[in-house]
This record gives structure tokens, sequence and C-alpha cells, in this order.
């Protein structure tokens, strides 16, 4: 956080609100003897030559302009501020802070020297909250989960609430009891607390971006002002916990954008009044602090030095010039992320900071380094801090002057870090010598942890909670302190004038516009697959449009073929209406970044939608020009060169009118799922009103609004006048009116214009109504937690959990509760896993066989040997790329790759995978888990599954039971498991979930990757307590673990140490306060002793990394194996791989313990409840289905009886055909990622050994069956008497036979789409283009005898196609009745589309065919193709 340091540097020297604000200072010095200055004489000659003639410019010339030295010493160069180049800027930064853990102080001190040394006082900002309340509505217990009855009644729930008929039904939750405090500038204060306390809530409320919600009383005001007199947001900066970027745009252009957005608040007006009065006192600054200064004062730079200076203090200069990533993108890594997320608001010039969990993904000496930096800018610029940490380690912990403690909404302590533990110690809980002060601040609330902190045992220990700390703070000395400081008011007199910002913005409009306008080309630029795969998409289906609609086979000769050019006019409006639809998906990819900018106040929603729309031109251009001159002449358009150019004119409008509509509808629907749903509403309702689905005179009274409305209507007619208007169709007496009138388009010349100029008003509309949705929309709220009904409170107080948990007496090992083995309801046998001289590699990655490799193969695991036993907890330890992951997958067996050779056994016996995974679990570290169960359920399928087939359903049960107990879930039992991140269980309660789901199967043998990554110190040891636990049961655990606390640390039996390149350094067993492995390695020579109060954990990594080994000449690898210790462990090693007397090798009868029956029971269980929870998937589809069924009924009602036109069939057949390809495509498309959620599970669990790969299958294809049987029912019920269809029985049976199939094989079709690629935007992207491919083949754009015969048997491959055909036919097929032409229906049908009445038996066959065709590929591919790779 040097970053803040520097950029407080900038901020504070040159803040000011006007150069008047800095010219009354009383402390004013205009005389040259109260500073001393070195004699000018002394100065180089030239040097002091070039000085005075840059104070002889004028004013705004001089603060352009510096003198910069160059880095071989030579003479200073004069340059312009504005324009310092790449390499220029880095110079400067590397001769102010050449090493910023030394150098960041110092220079920090120089610019506080140039401030003082002219009187000038540095804004201040005293933040203070009195009496502050929060609180929050929620659902409890069941009627929190989101499930499909639940949805439904939240909006009748809603409806009522804001009629006030009845209430919502919600509680009211307190996030924040009645907390004052003040937070004072020049000290750094540290935020501590256990989950859910409050300090996310707390630092919004300081920093003023509070949840409009939430009901909140009391008041929080900045140097005694309230918020409302200033604009918070710029004057505070809040740095969330989330790492929310753009991934295409690397480090140093995050950091560049985010900098020439906040402007450069006061610097300017403050450098003004430094530099009046060093010329006045005849001072010559340093000249390169002169330079920074100026650039940092310096607005509208597209990259200032400021940028660089954050870059070099957060330690970021190896990825600058890396790109952030994505999902999809391959980025920096997340402890980078998270030091961007914090420069990002450090390049700004806010006045104080409020920071979120900035260590999340870092390493405890990055953290270190930071907060170092953050303190030396706190301290030497009076800045005002109040930073949130995770997992404080003691010598980060020491940094802070002062620290807030919060625990259940109150603040139990506020005040100088010093006194914190005299306060606890004064209520009779004493910190352990062994324990870091902050683990013990946010355990020592906690009814699980407290009693092993009771120091007073003459007295019977009670829990002591929140609120009584709270108030017994008051009457602390600190306490009360803090309350007289509180009640006399800030002076108001004693604000600088630049301390609080009351400008919205940080630049003008002008320069706002061009940094988002220059962000958005570079966008584009890096996004240029997506646009050129957009124009591919184009072209291709332009060439398959020329050549089906290939002028030879085109004629002009009657009403019909003018079908045909209606139908390629059509198919060429709705090509560029699809092709647009990809807005959607790359507007909401980064909306999540433009609503936290916004409300950041980096810009507002206008400068935000200008740019798209204005870089959209050239692109518009490009794309309809080569569809209008690849098809108008082969296609046989009407030749008159200026109709091809009006038709292109035409194309361009129709591309920006629907790029505009979608822009809108993703900014108001914000999710993909609401917006694809409303996109696909929308598409339908413009298509179906757009004129030729359904005729114009066909339209009813009470719909034809929608018709006037309908920007589809205008450039339809707008682009089949100027085609039939021409002089090809006047051949024949006015056939092209004919053709238009027969479709009910006007036949006017003038409508051409019309329909332009109305597409030109489309694009404003929804351009303007983009930027409304931008300004005043945000994004839905992310429910985090559920509140359960029988605990509101912290689930840990739940009086049977506590019990068996911390009884360790005040002792000094935190963690370790006494090795009682639990009662287990089911037995297990133990095992140990031993390992000898087993070696890893894969195949040498090309890019270093190009940097000249030789090797075939690259050794990742370099002959190691050990043995994990039960009953003994090993952890498993190394630096970064040591190799811990990859031995644990190795002995796991969870690679998919790779070449594995050594010795693996179990008690004796070679591991055998397939058994080995039965009596084996293994704690991934990313905890994946079906999102839509409980965790209750979570653990109910897991046992189900995994343990032996002989145990009963009540013993499984009571299992589980006893499992939730030791690891600590009884009290979340009912809360549903969620998305990481976005809902359910927090990181914390994942990790415990993901331990639970292994421990149901009674494993053996337990592997757990990185258990406690992720979370702050409270969280941590509750899970090192379940993994304590689970080891005490006997069985045999191993963890990964990254840089643990000293009690985390001294939980584990044994160590098992990796260096880089994965060789051993030690293998064996801690001892007492880690004394074996201390004094292993002080008996090495050179290696340097361990200070009192070290970490072991954090010396051994030290004295052990690559740097020492070099430094002292050491190999640890060879001095472990030249140890006593060594030949212990291979002594160990060979016993334990020979079999004891009387064993038995592992066997199973069948591979898993359920047979395929149970297997295909237990998935459709699981997949049964993941649906009726997912109500954003099932309830979302289902009302778009009665709301499409509602619209088309009404829309097209009581046509279906008509059959006296040409024109009532081609209506008939349009209601069908739209219905089909919206519905169809909704279906296909909504399925894709949650099939993608539950693949990423499905990997998990098969790995594990819980099912083959068909029960998952099957029962993800049944559990579509009712919700799209249900769907199909209601939309053809709904539709079928609507539009009035003849009611008999074969009838209505073969519409809803062919509409649920439909449905279905378009359902299948997705999810087959995302099974045989590697992740659902791929499936997304190879999905569009055949649905494109079905709709123009679907017959009803042209007929399948008008299609040429080259292109004749896709028809017959098109499953949309064939629906319309068993749709049309079952209902018209038979019909005698007479047309106005004097031909029968039947005959029409049969002679017009080529349908067959005595064929409809095969075409449901066909149908039904296809949805098992693609169900079949579906279970065929998830069977066979493993995307994911270890």
């Amino acid at each position: 956080m040097e970053t803040d340091d520097i950029y407080r540097a900038g901020s504070f020297l040159l803040g000011g609100g006007g150069s008047s604000i800095w010219t009354n200072n009383n402390n004013a010095i205009s005389d040259n003897e109260a500073f001393p200055t070195p004699s000018r004489e002394k100065e180089d000659d030239e040097e002091a030559l070039k000085w005075a003639a840059l104070e002889k410019l004028p004013t705004y010339s001089r603060l352009k302009k510096g003198l910069l030295t160059t880095p071989d010493g030579g003479a200073a160069a004069e340059i312009d501020v504005d324009h310092l180049g790449f390499k220029q800027r880095k110079e400067l930064v590397d001769r102010l802070v050449k090493v910023p853990q030394e150098d960041n102080e110092k220079f920090l001190l120089k610019l506080r020297d140039r401030i003082d040394r002219v009187g000038i006082k540095l804004p201040t900002t005293e933040v203070r909250f009195e009496h502050l309340n929060i609180e929050a509505e929620a659902h409890v217990g069941s009627r929190a989960l989101p499930t499909f009855f639940n949805f439904f009644l939240s909006i009748f729930e809603g409806l009522f609430s804001c009629l006030h008929i009845f209430s919502n039904g919600k509680k009211q939750i307190s996030i924040l009891n009645n907390v004052s405090g003040i937070v004072r500038p020049s000290q750094i204060t540290l935020l501590l607390g256990p989950p859910g306390a409050g300090k996310t809530t707390l630092l919004l409320a300081l920093a003023g971006k509070l949840d409009p919600t939430l009901k909140v009383s009391g008041n929080v005001t900045y140097n005694g002002h309230e918020m409302s007199e200033f604009v918070p947001q710029r004057t505070a900066a809040y740095i969330c916990q989330d790492d929310v970027h753009i991934g295409e745009m690397t480090v140093r252009e995050t950091l560049a954008f985010s900098a020439r957005s906040q402007g450069v608040g006061h610097r300017y007006e403050k450098l003004i009044e430094l530099s009046r009065r060093e010329k006045e006192s005849n001072i010559q600054p340093d000249p390169d602090i002169d330079v920074f200064m100026k650039a940092i004062a310096t607005e509208g730079q597209e990259t200032n030095v400021i940028t660089d200076y954050v870059i070099k203090v957060l330690g970021l200069e190896s990825c600058a010039d890396i790109m952030v990533g994505n999902d999809m993108i391959r980025g920096i890594s997340g402890g980078q992320r998270k030091r961007v997320t914090t420069g990002e608001m450090l390049v700004g010039p806010a006045n104080a900071l409020f920071m979120d969990e900035i260590s999340t993904g870092l390493d405890s000496s990055t953290t270190f380094q930071i907060v170092k930096s953050l303190k030396h800018y706190i301290h030497i610029l009076d800045g005002t801090a109040v930073i949130s940490l995770l997992q404080p380690t003691p010598e980060t912990y020491d940094l802070f002057d002062n620290v807030i403690l919060l625990s259940d909404g109150y603040i139990v302590y506020q005040g100088p870090r010093e006194y914190v533990l005299d306060f606890f110690e004064q209520m009779g809980f004493k910190c352990p010598s062994r324990k870091g002060s902050a683990d013990f601040l946010q355990e020592v609330t906690s009814k699980q942890d407290q009693q092993q902190y009771w120091m007073k045992k003459e007295n019977p220990y009670r829990f002591v909670n929140a609120k009584e700390f709270a108030e017994a703070f008051q009457s602390f000395h600190v306490g009360t302190m803090l309350e007289q400081e509180l009640s006399s008011p800030f002076d108001k007199k004693r604000s600088h004038p630049a301390a609080l910002t009351t400008k919205v913005y940080g630049v003008g409009k002008m320069e706002l516009f061009k940094s988002c306008f220059a962000r958005e080309l570079l966008l584009m630029k890096r996004n240029s697959f997506v646009y050129i795969f957009k124009f591919a998409q184009l072209i291709f289906m332009g060439l398959v449009a020329m050549t089906l609609f290939l002028r030879t086979e085109m004629h002009r000769d009657s009403i019909i073929d003018g079908g045909i050019y209606l139908g390629a006019l059509f198919y060429t409006v709705n090509a560029f209406m699809f092709n647009s639809m990809a807005e959607i998906s790359m507007t909401i990819a980064r909306l999540h970044v433009f609503y936290k900018q916004r409300d950041l106040l980096f810009y507002p929603g206008w400068a935000y939608s200008l740019p798209p729309w204005i870089l959209k031109f050239p692109i518009t251009l490009i794309e309809a020009g080569s569809w209008v001159f690849l098809t108008y002449y082969v296609i046989g358009y009407d030749p008159n060169a200026g109709r091809l150019f009006k038709q292109y004119l035409l194309l361009c409008l129709v591309s920006q009118m629907a790029s505009a509509l979608f822009r809108f509808i993703a900014a108001s629907g914000r999710t993909m799922i609401v917006a694809n749903t409303f996109g696909s509403f929308a598409l339908l309702s413009l298509f179906a009103s757009g004129g030729f689905v359904l005729s114009r005179e066909n339209i009813k009274k009470w719909w034809i609004w929608s018709y006037w409305i309908s920007p589809m209507m205008y450039g339809q007619n707008a682009i089949v006048a100027n085609e039939f208007l021409g002089r090809s169709w006047s051949k024949t007496e006015s056939l092209g009116v004919q053709v238009l009138k027969s479709r009910g388009f006007f036949p006017h010349a003038y409508w051409y214009w019309i329909g332009a100029g109305a597409l030109v008003g489309f694009v404003l509309i929804f351009n303007l109504c983009f930027t409304l949705a931008l300004t005043f929309l945000s994004p839905f709220k992310k429910s985090q937690t559920i509140v359960l009904e029988d605990s509101q409170n912290d689930g840990a107080d739940k009086p049977g959990v506590v019990g068996e948990l911390s009884n360790s007496e005040g002792g000094e090992e935190g963690i370790k509760t006494p090795p009682t083995k639990k009662g287990m309801v089911l037995p297990f046998e133990p095992y140990c896993l031993t390992f000898d001289d087993v070696k890893y590699s894969v195949d040498m990655p090309q890019e270093m066989k190009i940097e000249g490799v030789a090797e075939d193969r690259l050794e990742l695991l370099k002959g190691v040997s050990g043995t994990f036993r039960p009953g003994v907890l090993t952890a498993l330890m190394g630096a970064s790329g040591a190799g811990k992951t990859t031995l644990m997958d190795v002995l796991a067996g969870r690679k998919t790759g790779g070449y594995i050779e050594g010795n693996i056994t179990v008690s004796g016996y070679r591991k055998k995978q397939e058994t080995f995974a039965r009596i084996s679990g293994y704690c991934e570290q990313n905890d994946i888990h079906s999102p839509h169960v409980t965790v209750y359920e979570s653990l109910l399928y897991s046992a189900w599954l995994r343990l032996p087939v002989e145990v009963n359903a009540e013993t499984r049960k009571m299992f589980v039971e006893e499992v939730m107990q030791l690891i600590e879930m009884k009290p979340l039992r009912q809360a549903l498991v969620g998305l990481p991140g976005v809902n359910g269980l927090s990181t914390e309660q994942r990790k415990r979930l993901t331990i639970a789901v292994e421990l149901v199967a009674n494993p053996s043998i337990i592997f757990m990757d990185e258990p406690t990554s992720g979370l702050d110190a409270r969280a941590a040891a509750i899970v090192m307590r379940a993994v304590r636990n689970t080891v005490d049961t006997g069985r045999t655990v191993v963890c990964t673990i990254h840089q643990p606390s000293i009690d985390i640390f001294e939980t584990f039996d044994e160590l098992y140490l990796l260096k880089r390149g994965g060789q051993e350094l030690y293998v064996g067993p801690l001892g007492r306060h880690s004394s074996h492995l201390i004094n292993y390695f002080e008996d090495i020579e050179r290696v340097p002793k361990i200070t009192d109060g070290s970490n072991p954990a954090n010396w051994m990594l030290e004295v052990t990394s690559s740097a020492q080994e070099s430094e002292q000449g050491i190999d640890f690898a060879a001095t472990y194996r030249n140890s006593d210790l060594y030949r212990r462990n291979k002594a160990l090693i060979a016993e334990l791989s020979t079999p004891a007397p009387g064993s038995k090798d592992l066997h199973f009868s069948t591979k898993y313990s359920q047979s395929f029956v149970n297997q295909c029971v237990a998935c459709f269980w699981k997949q049964y409840l993941s649906y009726w929870r997912n109500p954003q998937y099932t309830a979302v589809r289902f009302l778009f289905t009665i709301a499409i069924a509602l619209m088309f009924g009404t829309m097209f009602w009581n046509l279906g009886s008509k059959t006296s036109k040409r024109q009532d069939l081609f209506n008939a057949m349009g209601s069908m055909y739209a219905a089909v390809i919206f519905l169809g495509v909704q279906n296909s498309s909504s399925v894709q990622p949650m099939v993608a959620i539950e693949r990423s599970v499905f990997y998990r669990e098969r790995a594990a050994g819980m099912y083959s790969a068909l029960p998952y299958a099957y029962a993800q294809v049944l559990i579509e069956i009712p919700y799209v049987f249900s769907q199909a029912l209601v939309y053809g019920l709904l539709v079928y008497s609507m539009i009035g269809f003849e009611w008999t029985a074969a009838k209505f049976f073969w519409y809803i036979f062919f509409i649920y199939f439909t449905l279905l094989y378009f359902t299948y079709y997705g999810m087959m789409a995302v099974a045989v690629t590697p992740n659902h935007h791929i499936a997304s992207i190879v999905s569009s283009a055949f649905y494109s491919l079905w709709n123009l083949f679907s017959g009803f754009i042209v007929p399948r005898p008008r299609m040429p015969v080259w292109w004749r048997w896709y028809a017959w491959a098109s499953p949309v196609a064939w629906t319309l055909y068993g749709l049309v036919d079952s209902q018209y097929g038979d019909v005698e009745t007479r047309l106005d032409t004097g031909d029968r229906v039947t005959d029409f049908v049969r002679g017009y589309f080529g349908f067959r009445h005595d064929f409809l038996g095969v075409v449901a066959a066909v149908v039904a065919g296809f949805a098992a065709l693609f169900a079949f590929i579906f279970a065929f591919s998830i069977k066979f193709f493993h995307f994911q790779r270890r």
C-alpha cells in the first residue's frame, strides 16, 4: 500500500480547493532566514542558470516545466512534465524509490520536507461515527430457500406489501448496534472481527457507500461536516474485498485509467502555492521531487507518474504489462489482482482510506510490506486509514497504531493497540505467549473459543458475549477518554478547506469522455476476436443465403415468387438482429466493473454509454457492406445501384438499432439469465409484430400499437419497399405492388424514408434508454448468507455443538483438543499410506523446448518418499512450485496426465486406484459443490453413494448427524450451499462442508488441499479444529498448508517439507512448540537461529528459500538425504511397505459402493432438489413461456380457424415458427450455464468414486422431462385454445406432442453443446451458428421445394424443419376446404411446403428421435470427454 503513500503524497502535497485555500496558513513563512538553503553558488552553474530561467516563466508555464537529471549523472535537461515518456517516468521513479522497502519512507519524508519548508499545512480528515445502528431485512428458515414455490410467493408478497395489504414476512436483522468512535488522522487503524461481525458494513458506512435499502440511524461526520455537505465517495476511497476488473486490460492500463478518471484533486492548486512560496523564499527544490510533484498534478495524462509509483510500491512491476485476466483469459495471480484493486484507489486523490480485506491471496511478507508503506504514508503525509485484514501476522499487527474490534455488531474495543490486551486481561482473558494478538482478539469473543483463554481459575468461567464486552469497554480508561472526546463536537474551523471534496467528478466532461473513449477503443482491439468471429459468422450466413436464394433459382413471375424474395429480405434483417445479440454478453461482462467505478464517481453513465455507440459505426459499415456487396447481385435483387446503396444504408441503421436495443436490455437485465430472457422476449415481440410473421391486416386491434412501435416493422417495410417498387418488378403489371399488398406491406416508395427515419429515432431512443439504465439502475443484490430460523445467532452458540470443542483449559495450544476418540456410528479400518522414490513428470512444454531445453520430459517430483499413518496429522508444505498439490494428486490418484514412477502402498499392499478411491477422501481447494442443495442434503447424498450398500438409511442418517457434530455444521444444516462469492455459504463454511462431504464417506485416508486458504484467523481455527477432530478418530490425514499461524502450524504432528522442484527438505515430527523441526535446521551449519516469538513455519520457509540456499551455499535436499532422520524414515517406509501378518489386500466386489439403479435414484434425487431450488432457471423459464403464450394467443387470436387465404396459413405457420425458434433457443441457452456448473461437480464426484458417468447423465436428462412437459402443456393449452385451432383429440395431441419434443430436443441440444465443449461460453458460440442454420432452413422463410437442390438435403437435417412439418401438417394436412385461389388447403400445403399428411407418423418419430439423439450424445460425451486437466 505504499501506493497509498505515494498517492497520498501526491494528493496531499498538492491538494487544495483553489490556490487561495493554501495562502492563509498562519505559519506560512516568507522569510529566507527561517529556512536556510544551500548556497546557489555551490550548485552547478549550468543547472542554476536553467533553474533561474524556469523561475522567470509565468506560473502556468513554470508548473509545466522541470529539470530532469539523466541516469548517467549528466547535466539536467529541461523537460515538459505533460509529455514524460515511459522510459523517463521509469527512471524518475527508480531514482526516487529504488527499493520500495527501504526507500519509500525516505522519499515521502523528502516530499513532506519540501512542504514543511515553506510552511504549508496539509489537510487532515477526522472521521467520527456516533450511535450508528444498521439493520437489514431477510427471510429466515425454509422461507429463505429460493424454491420454485418461494419464487412466486415472493412476487405476490412484494406486490401486496407495496399495496400495504400485508407485510413481506421478512425479519429485522441487526448488523451494527449503537457503535460510536473516532478515526483519527496520521494514525493507521486495524479493523478486526470474526466473520459476520459487520466489518464491511462499518467500512461502507464510513465511506458513505451504504446500500440505500438498509435501515440506518446515527450519523457519520468528516471534520464535523455531515455527509450531505461534501462528496464522501471522492473524499474517501473505499477499497472493496472483491477484485472487480476488466480482464482484457493490463495492470498498468487499469491503474492509468483509474488515475486519469479520478483526476488530481487539489494537487495543482497546492503546487501553485508551493511554487510561489519557494520563489519568494529563494528555495530551490530537489529536481526529481519537483518533476514528480508537477507530473502528478497534471490532469488528463493517459499514463501518470503516479501509476508507475504505485506499481513500484505495490510490487507489481513484474506483471505491470500482463492482462489482469478473468475466467476466460489467463492473467495475473489472485494476490496480484488484490494489489491491483488496492492500487486502483491509491492512484486517486482521496484523503481517507477504508480498505476491506486487502491481504486475501497475499503471503505474509507482501502484506507486511504493503501495510508498512501505508503506515509511512499515513504518518508522514497526515492521511487517515482503516484497514480490515484476515490473518495479520504479529509483525503486521504491530505496525498499526489503533485497533477496532467488532463482534456481533458491537465495538468491543477501539483505541491504541498497546492497551487492547490489558482490557481483556481486566475482563479475565489472557492471550497465551505463543498466540498472535490478532488471532486471540478474533477468537476471544466467540463462544466456541473463549473458554480456553480464561485466566481467573479461582472463579468459575461464564461466557461473556460481545454486548457485555462493549459495555465493559465504556468503563475502561480508553473507552472513557473516547466518550469524553465524542462529547465535544469537532470544531469545523479547524477543517482545512482542501480536506473535503465538493466536486462530484475529478475531471471535466470532455476529459471524462476522452478517457472512456480511449478505454473502449482499447477493449475493442483486445476483443477483436469477437468482432472477427461475428464478421465471419455474418459472411458465412451471407454465403449460405446467397447460395440458397441464388438468382438462377429466383423468378419474378408470380406472387409466390415474390414471397421467396420477401423471405430473403426478412432473413437479411433477421441476420443483423441476431448478430447484434452478442452485445448482451459483451455489455454484461463489464457491467460489474462499471457499477463499481460509477459508484466511486470515476465517471457518469453517459460517459460510459457514448463511446461504444460511436465506435460501433465503422464496424456497422463494414458488416453491412460485406453482406450487401456479397449477396445483392448474387441473389438477384433489383439491379439499380441506387437501391443497392439504399439497402446498405438501411442495414446499417438496423444494425445500429439492434446493438443499441441489446445494450439497453443488458443494462436493464443486469444478469445473463434475466437479460437473455428479456432479449429473447424483445426479439420475439419485434418479430411477431414486424409484419412478416403476422400480416398487418391480421393483427388484432388490441395489438396494433405494437406494430406501430416495432423497429422491425419500419426496417421490414423500408427494405421491401426499396426492392419491390424497383423496375425489375414492374415488367408484369405492378407485380411488386401485388406482392407487398398480399403480405400486408405498404406499397409506397416514401415508406423507405419513413422506415429509415424511424430507425434513426429508435437508435437515439435506445441509446438514451441505455444511458438512463446505466445512470439509475444498480446491480441485483447478492445475499451471502441465509439466516436460519432456529439459530439467528452465531451457529456456534448451539449447546450441542459447543460441548466437545474447546476444552483446552486456557493452555497455549489453542486449537488442539484432547485426543479422545469420538464414538463413531460406523467402524472403519485404519490404513497407512507409504510411497518410495515416487517421480512424476510431464511432457516438456513447447515454450521450454523453444528456449533450448533438450529433454523430452519435465520432472516435477524427483524421487520423494514418505509415510502417512493413522491418527497422525501431517502438514505438506513448501514454496510455490514445490509440488505440494502435485504430490497429493499423485498419491490420491487424481492426475489425468503425466508419467508416474515409484512404489505406492496401502498398509503394505500395492495401491490400486479403483479400491483406493473407496477408502480415501480428497478435499479440494476450490470447494466444488452443487449450489442448489442444503448442507444436510449434500452430506446425505455423499453418504448415500459412498457408504457400503449394507448400511441402511437410518444408520446413514445417524452417521451424517455425527459428522455434522464433529465438523460443527449442525446450525447450518438447512443453509443452501450456493455459488462461491455469489450467495449461500461463506468461504469458511464451504471449507468445512468440503471436509464433511468426504468424512461422511467414512474414509480411512483423507487428503486436504489448502483447507485454510482465504480464511481469517478464527475461521481457520474452526476448520483446523474440525481437521484435528477428524484425526483424533484414528484416520490418516494429510494437508497442504500455506504459511499458517503459530497455533495452526503446531496443530500438526508431522511435517513433510518440499523445495521448489519437488525434493524433500524435511520429513519428520514437529515436536512440542516445533522443537524437533527447529533443532534439525539449527543444527545445520550457517542456518540463522530462530528469534523468540517468531513463527516456526515462516522461519523454516525463509531459511530454506532458494535465495538463502545460494547465499549460504547449502543444499538442504542433500543435507536431508545424508541425515539420520532420512535413514530412519527409509527404515519406517520399508517396515510399513510390508503387509502385516494375517492382513488382507483391499478388495471390493463391485467398483462402486451402490448398484447402478441406486446411483440413478440418488443422482435423480439431487437433480430434483437442484431444479426445484433454482427458480432463476425453472421459474423464469416457466414465466417466459406463459408470457409468450399469452402474447401469441392474443396476437393470433382465432386465426387458426381461418383458411380462406394463403396469408391465413402463413400467419398460422408464423405463430408456430416464432414460438418454436424462440422458446427453443431460450431453453437451449438457459440450460447451458446450469449444466456447466453441475459438470464441474460431476468431475469431483466421479473422481471420488461416487458413481459412474451414466447415472449422472440419465438424471440430468430425466429431470428435464417433467419441467419441459409442464412448459409445453401450459403453452399448448393457452395457445391452442386462443388461436382457435380445430378442437379434435388427435390434432390437440399432435400439437402438444410436437411442441413438447421440440422444446425437449432444444434443451438436450444445449446440454449436448456443453458436454462436447470445454465451457458454456464456447458452447453458446457453437450453438448460435446452428440456430441460424436451423432458422433459415426451417421451411418458413423459404419452403423446401423452392430450395436449390444442393441445399435441400439440409432441410431434412434441420430439426426445426421437421417440427414445422409436423405442426403444420397435423393441423392443415387433411383440411379439404378451398382457398380463395380455388386450391384445397391440403393441396396447397402439399404443393407449396411439400408436407404429406400420410408422412405424419414418420415426422413424429424423427422429432422424438432428435431428442433421443441429443440426449445420447450428451451422455456419451459426459462419459468419454474429460475437459478437466490435472
